[in-house]
């Protein structure tokens, strides 16, 4: 993730070149080491230097490096002569390389060639099992033609060798979320908070997908994780009040003609409101009715 250190930084640089005042490489590189998606500024500036032979001399190995930036930014602008380009010099140049070989496969899936690209992926995976760019090329592929089951299918054996991927975990847990497959979305989000429990992200979303599943044992444990989202922003988390008050109209509702022992403690929804009407009086007063007309229709 991008500090806001780091984001104020390559905004800086982006308008120092935007305006003419250099630095292209730096941004270029900047872009590259901090892993963000700014494909129009890349394919603009990066083709400009691979096009000068002086510059693009001066940058001696990065030369190749440059190359496989600019190929990847051209496929999101959808310039894919560009791409096939930028992959003939890299050929050229590293003629048995599978990085370049993945290359190759992601200009067949730009060009929708679904079937040749799955066979240079599998072909790549013959040699190395474990490359896990392309079985994430593959889960990509498999989305982008519409088919949800293979991709789901695809990510849970991708899991079964890297489980510590959490990038895949949460994958997996939105397309269960957009399937309302809740039961499986709820163990992805388990196997996220065991890896990485001080992430509020992720109690949160198990909350919300507990609160959907509903019954008495769901609304319980989706009000502990709002309550732990609360702990862990600070209190900053918007939805996790509202969640916690969501929660426990649910509880009473459920728990009607129930023993005392099923029955929720007022205290805490109780300071979720006062929380959630102090926010909203700080930052949306205007909206400040709605909550207190919301708040009053759910049944505590």
């Amino acid at each position: 993730m991008v500090s806001k250190t780091e984001e104020t930084q390559l905004n800086s640089l982006e308008n120092q070149v935007d305006n003419g005042g250099g630095g292209a490489w730096e941004y270029l590189c900047l872009v590259r080491k901090l892993k963000v998606r700014r494909s129009d500024k890349v394919f603009k500036y990066g083709l400009s230097i691979l096009n000068d032979p002086k510059k693009r001399s001066a940058l001696g190995p990065e030369e190749w490096t440059l190359y496989e930036q600019v190929a990847i930014a051209a496929l999101d602008c959808q310039c894919l002569d560009v791409t096939k380009d930028c992959i003939k010099v890299l050929q050229k140049k590293f003629p048995e390389s599978k990085r370049v070989g993945r290359l190759n496969g992601m200009l067949l899936e730009a060009k929708g060639s679904w079937a040749e690209a799955e066979k240079a992926y599998s072909s790549l995976l013959e040699d190395n099992s474990l490359d896990q760019v392309i079985h994430k090329r593959r889960v990509a592929m498999a989305k982008a033609q519409g088919n949800i089951s293979e991709a789901i299918e695809l990510l849970n054996k991708y899991l079964e060798i890297f489980m510590a991927d959490h990038d895949a975990w949460r994958e997996l847990a939105d397309i269960y979320v957009s399937l309302q497959m809740y039961k499986q979305a709820a163990f992805c989000y388990e196997e996220l908070i065991l890896s990485q429990p001080t992430v509020p992200l992720y109690h949160l979303a198990y909350a919300d997908v507990l609160y959907t599943l509903g019954g008495l044992e769901n609304l319980q444990t989706a009000k502990k994780y709002y309550a732990s989202t609360i702990d862990l922003t600070g209190g900053k988390n918007t939805r996790a009040p509202f969640g916690i008050c969501l929660c426990t109209s649910a509880i009473a509702q459920v728990s009607k003609g129930r023993n005392r022992e099923d029955k929720e403690s007022p205290e805490l929804q109780s300071l979720a409101a006062t929380a959630l009407e102090k926010d909203y009086k700080q930052r949306a007063a205007d909206k400040l009715g709605l909550l207190t007309s919301a708040l009053r229709s759910m049944k505590f």
